[in-house]
């Protein structure tokens, strides 16, 4: 059996182990493993590599993937649907193994709905993926963002300042949220609650009355404030429809220096959220599923992705995993709120 693997969408630590595990378990069943390069790209393109133990040997811990990846969607211009079918072929495939978040899924979805034999393992630091309790990358995005803001506090505090932190977030706020929660945030906006200047300034002051001459406050990048629509870089769309996110941190940070008169200042994690060595959870979260999507190949249980539920490794059809995105559990968002301010 040859079994093609592809990492598709933004890159995340976790990636690699994911990687490794499948061609591991994929040699010892005696399959061959093709690496497609780029992501949806490579399958259009026809752009491969081969992957063997020595491939693979040294990326455990490793960030990014070995595999590249890109933003490609076979499915908005014409002729690459039929061109990533064709190679499927050519490359002689009998599995493809897809490793992504909800738009490399998506992909994955549509071609196994048209005949391809298809696994899905899910990926995104933004954790908001559904039928999985957790997607490997957000373990380490979250502990980023955290020693992030606990480094935030120091300086806050020696300035007197108030201090904006702007994580990645686009629809969904489980990295500020949980980030905010473990960091000490003195107030955490996300995606899903519309941000109320009056509310977080009062928060501000009020700390300010009763001695407190700093607050750390975390934001989502896909927060929006109320009445108004996202804050962007840019508004052209990538291939997967979405716009460039960015400026939510300084527009917040410019709005409370001017209500409340303290100095404000804004860190955008950016990107550091995503690069780096995986944690110990993601490297081993990244093995068990990379293993579990071998043996959904091997057993022909085609049309699947491997998930994590409580501390197993099942699978669910891949449709359940990308006709809505996972947004934040409230219950949590409220005990966060028990301090604010």
């Amino acid at each position: 059996m040859r079994i093609g693997i592809l990492t598709g969408g933004g890159d995340c630590p976790g990636l690699n182990p994911v990687i490794r595990a499948v061609v591991r378990k994929a040699l010892i069943e005696g399959y061959e493993i093709i690496g497609i390069k780029n992501g949806w790209k490579g399958l259009v393109e026809n752009d491969t590599m081969a992957l063997d133990i020595n491939t693979v040997s040294g990326i455990l811990p490793k960030g990014g993937t070995i595999l590249g990846t890109s933003r490609t969607n076979p499915y908005k211009k014409e002729g690459d649907l039929l061109k990533a079918k064709d190679n499927f072929k050519k490359i002689g495939l009998d599995a493809l193994i897809a490793v992504g978040g909800e738009d490399t899924l998506g992909v994955a979805s549509k071609l196994s709905k048209e005949g391809l034999s298809i696994v899905g393992v899910p990926k995104t630091i933004d954790n908001d993926l559904s039928a999985t309790d957790y997607t490997f990358g957000f373990d380490t995005a979250l502990n980023v963002a955290m020693e992030c803001i606990d480094r935030l506090h120091t300086t806050a505090e020696s300035h007197h300042r108030i201090m904006v932190a702007e994580v990645m977030g686009r629809h969904a706020g489980w990295i500020a949220l949980e980030a905010g929660i473990a960091g000490g945030a003195d107030m955490i906006l996300i995606p899903e609650v519309a941000i109320d200047v009056d509310e977080v300034c009062n928060v501000i002051k009020k700390r300010h009355s009763r001695g407190k001459t700093f607050s750390i406050i975390v934001v989502s990048e896909g927060a929006q404030f109320k009445g108004s629509e996202m804050v962007l870089q840019e508004k052209k769309l990538d291939a997967f429809g979405h716009v460039r996110l960015g400026g939510i941190g300084e527009e917040l940070a410019a709005q409370i220096e001017k209500r409340t008169g303290y100095e404000t200042r804004v860190s955008v994690l950016g990107h550091i959220q995503r690069g780096g060595s995986p944690t110990a959870f993601d490297r081993v979260l990244g093995t068990r599923l990379g293993v579990k999507a071998v043996e959904l190949v091997k057993n022909k249980k085609f049309g699947k992705m491997v998930a994590l539920a409580g501390i197993k490794i099942i699978d669910v059809p891949l449709e359940d995993a990308v006709k809505a995105l996972k947004t934040v559990d409230m219950e949590l968002y409220d005990i966060a709120k028990v301090f604010f301010g």
